[in-house]
């Protein structure tokens, strides 16, 4: 059997891991910016995290949602205690897709409507609704697009409050910093303008925060930088520090039922230490604070490399545009300098999504090679 191949690979066989460097089986070292999609917060094999996984396991791995599991209360308070939603409900599931899956039915169920206004280069998924309200054609099957969907352009205030006069939208899907889309934000004034316009319509806002969730933009969550307070919140990605982790916060004004949602591998007893063991670093660590403290001397340092166009993006959800096509640059941060980076829609922005617990001697590291690659 062979496996099915849908990701082009770099040739590299990561064999083991620790902190912000991944080691592969040739025995050499790589300086980890990308987090595997923004996945590695803590960063690798941080002994806590290993520490409380360990002994769970000598304990129990996992049951099913069936029993009480005293572990997703534990979670719901911690998670409390650290971002400030204390008006919320926690439903856990595995993946960010399946957040969003979940986030855009809890819409439908309480307005009754099938609608979605959601944004160009958005990325929520590959699920059904979730892929269908992502802004990529090539990856939506026949099936998926049958979701009534409308895509506006960010920041597009006409066109969102044109949108928003359909009797039929449900809910509007938004991330703080656009991920896979090149880490685009929404002006404070157009996300107040979506917040309010959601109360008056009776629209579902849901902030996606899979990927700019859990300390990476320097608060807890991105659109608490714009004070609003969206009615579902999605979070994943860095939730378990690589143990697949997900979640909705929903607000307390929505009514539960039976049967309503439900998963299978969410908030087992893994999962949740995984979850747990993350928050206790990024308090006893004060990672958010090295986020907003780690974004400055990154912005600083990108001003030495001329070919850089802007910064985009903020605390330690980062993107280099340059006005070239970056894949090239990225084989080569790779394969010469032993550098992991990402890249984005936008394929001259180079992505870089590093553990919250990365100093300047990383970021030096990067800058350093890139001005030997670049000037």
């Amino acid at each position: 059997m062979e496996l099915f191949n849908v990701y082009p690979l770099y040739d590299i066989v990561p064999e083991s891991a620790d902190g912000l460097y991944i080691k592969d089986t040739q025995g050499v070292s790589y300086l980890d910016l990308y987090g595997g999609h923004a996945v590695i917060s803590i960063g690798h094999s941080h002994p806590h995290y290993v520490k409380l996984l360990k002994e769970q396991l000598d304990k129990i791995g996992f049951y099913s949602n069936s029993v009480v599991n005293p572990l997703q209360e534990k979670l719901a308070l911690k998670l409390q205690s650290l971002s400030g939603c204390g008006d919320y409900n926690l439903f856990l599931c595995s993946t960010g897709a399946e957040a969003n899956e979940n986030a855009l039915k809890l819409a439908s169920f309480a307005t009754a409507k099938t609608k979605v206004i959601a944004f160009r280069n958005s990325f929520h998924g590959r699920t059904s609704a979730a892929v269908a309200v992502t802004d990529n054609a090539s990856i939506q099957a026949p099936i998926n697009k049958l979701q009534p969907v409308e895509f506006l352009d960010l920041n597009d205030t006409q066109g969102f409050l044109k949108a928003t006069e359909d009797k039929e939208v449900c809910a509007v899907i938004l991330e703080a910093v656009q991920g896979v889309g090149g880490l685009d934000q929404p002006t404070k004034d157009f996300y107040k303008l979506v917040s309010g316009k959601c109360r008056e319509k009776n629209i579902i806002l849901i902030a996606d925060e899979v990927q700019c969730g859990f300390g990476r933009t320097g608060r807890f969550f991105g659109f608490q930088h714009h004070g609003i307070a969206p009615d579902l919140i999605t979070m994943a990605k860095g939730m378990g520090n690589g143990f697949p982790v997900g979640g909705v916060l929903i607000h307390k004004r929505f009514e539960s039922r039976y049967g309503m949602l439900g998963t299978t591998f969410g908030g087992n007893h893994l999962a949740c230490t995984a979850a747990i063991s993350v928050l206790d670093v990024i308090e006893q660590q004060d990672l958010m604070k090295n986020a907003i403290e780690m974004e400055k001397v990154f912005r600083q340092m990108a001003t030495e490399v001329p070919q850089v166009k802007q910064v985009k993006g903020r605390g330690l959800m980062l993107g280099l545009e340059f006005d070239f096509e970056v894949a090239e640059l990225r084989k080569n941060l790779i394969y010469q300098y032993r550098i992991f980076t990402g890249s984005s829609k936008n394929k001259n922005v180079l992505r870089v999504l590093p553990a919250l617990t990365i100093g300047k001697k990383e970021i030096e590291q990067f800058f350093n090679a890139l001005k030997a690659e670049l000037i």
